[in-house]
């Protein structure tokens, strides 16, 4: 746990307190001389403290929990250097699995060049909304690039991944119409759905035939209908069946999406994403989005797609129009490592042979590495929280760093630890996670 823990005393108080709530009894402190004014008023005084919050309260009964147990707090540690197959924290070297950089881009001398060049050239920010205050010639020839990547008309680049979906599902669709999601879909695409009004249903995990008979029945109910999948799922290590998923969009007039955060740079022969595993044309796909922050070593998320489709987000999309367009930096950096990761296919062929290695080793050794399909995501499912969170604390005594995932962002039972494989990871630092989970 970090320094600004609760102490001992506090931490007893809390927990009293919270017991005392489930109970019936209020417990609190002391009124202040806000507190009774608050009373004057009628307002609980809990309903103006965020001290008080009942959400902020089971998070610090939580920690004080981990901290009787003995339990090290093994998320937001400070990490010294580039996020790749190795990270220095507190000046001792650990592999590192816990980060996004499937290709080895982030740190490359190519692409911190690219941002340097573009600070040189445009400064560090492009301070104001493109649409008011004009556009970089880098942040267009990106867009070209992406579009390029997918053999469609054209793409447009938002300054975070989350608030591209959120932002695009919201601008799209309204409360006549209907979004059906994968039941593992990202938290970004649920928030969007949200904001649009739109009805929403969720089919079974990669069950395509599920979803048809979804829209069999409803379809008639609704004007448009967004199907939303993802091209690699980050907790699960799987892939869908794009050709039925493209399939099924076509014969129930749906429009389709798949959120590529996660597949472009693995997935395909030369990493251009899921489209290219399959073969099936990038025009086949009406939404495709991903983001900057993984293989391509940046920051922000993107959208790529028919011109129409672009256009009315570009003067249409809050998460566009009323934000700073993206930093001149990142964005060089982010085309730096998309020319790389299309010149260098060996990196890709590499990602996939250390995956493979890694969900082979680990089933060998009896870890339940669930749905997994050996990309470039490995989970080992622990069976509970606590028993993901003392494996992390485990494997970090051991040098290895690897994150826990645990409720309430997915199921209790199904809490785990995630290994994400990067082109840079070795066989041996592969061999030395297996001999340590083992």
């Amino acid at each position: 746990m970090s320094k600004e823990s609760l102490g001992n005393k506090a931490k007893a108080q809390l927990i009293e307190r919270f017991l005392r709530k489930k109970a019936g009894g209020e417990g609190a402190p002391a009124p202040s001389a806000l507190s009774r004014a608050v009373r004057r008023s009628s307002v609980p005084e809990a309903f103006t403290r965020f001290d008080r919050h009942p959400d902020y309260e089971r998070m610090l009964v939580s920690k004080a929990a981990a901290d009787r147990i003995r339990l090290r707090n093994p998320f937001f540690i400070a990490h010294d250097g580039v996020a790749g197959a190795v990270t220095y924290i507190d000046g001792r070297e650990y592999i590192n699995f816990s980060s996004y950089n499937y290709l080895g881009l982030a740190g490359h001398p190519r692409v911190d060049q690219a941002a340097k060049d573009a600070i040189d050239r445009y400064g560090t920010s492009a301070s104001a909304s493109r649409l008011v205050a004009g556009e970089r010639p880098i942040q267009r020839e990106l867009e070209r690039s992406l579009a390029d990547n997918y053999g469609v008309e054209d793409c447009l680049v938002f300054v975070s991944g989350h608030a591209t979906n959120v932002s695009t599902i919201a601008t799209l669709f309204g409360p006549k119409d209907l979004v059906v999601h994968d039941g593992l879909a990202h938290n970004s695409i649920i928030e969007g759905i949200k904001l649009s009004g739109a009805a929403r249903r969720s089919f079974p995990h990669n069950h395509a035939d599920a979803l048809d008979t979804l829209l069999a029945e409803v379809r008639g109910q609704f004007e448009r209908v967004l199907i939303v999948i993802e091209g690699h799922y980050s907790m699960d290590g799987d892939i869908p069946d794009l050709p039925a998923f493209v399939d099924i969009k076509r014969r129930h007039g749906c429009f389709l999406m798949v959120d590529e955060a996660h597949s472009l740079g693995v997935l395909g022969a030369t990493g251009k994403g899921i489209h290219e595993h399959y073969g099936v044309a990038g025009k086949d796909v009406d939404i495709w989005m991903g983001t900057l922050s993984k293989t391509l070593a940046a920051c922000g998320g993107y959208v790529a797609g028919e011109r129409a489709l672009v256009e009315h987000l570009k003067y249409s999309a809050p998460g566009f129009v009323y934000s700073v367009g993206i930093s001149p930096p990142v964005a060089g950096a982010a085309l730096e490592a998309l020319r790389i990761m299309n010149s260098e296919p060996e990196r890709v062929a590499r990602l996939h042979q250390r995956a493979q290695r890694l969900l082979a080793r680990a089933r060998d050794a009896g870890i339940d590495t669930g749905h997994s399909q050996g990309y470039a995501i490995v989970p080992a499912l622990a069976g509970g929280s606590l028993k993901a969170t003392r494996l992390s604390n485990q494997l970090f005594e051991h040098g290895i760093n690897a994150q826990p995932i645990i409720h309430p962002a997915v199921e209790e039972k199904a809490a785990r630890l995630r290994f994400f494989v990067s082109a840079d990871h070795t066989d041996e630092q592969i061999e030395r996670l297996i001999a340590a989970l083992a």
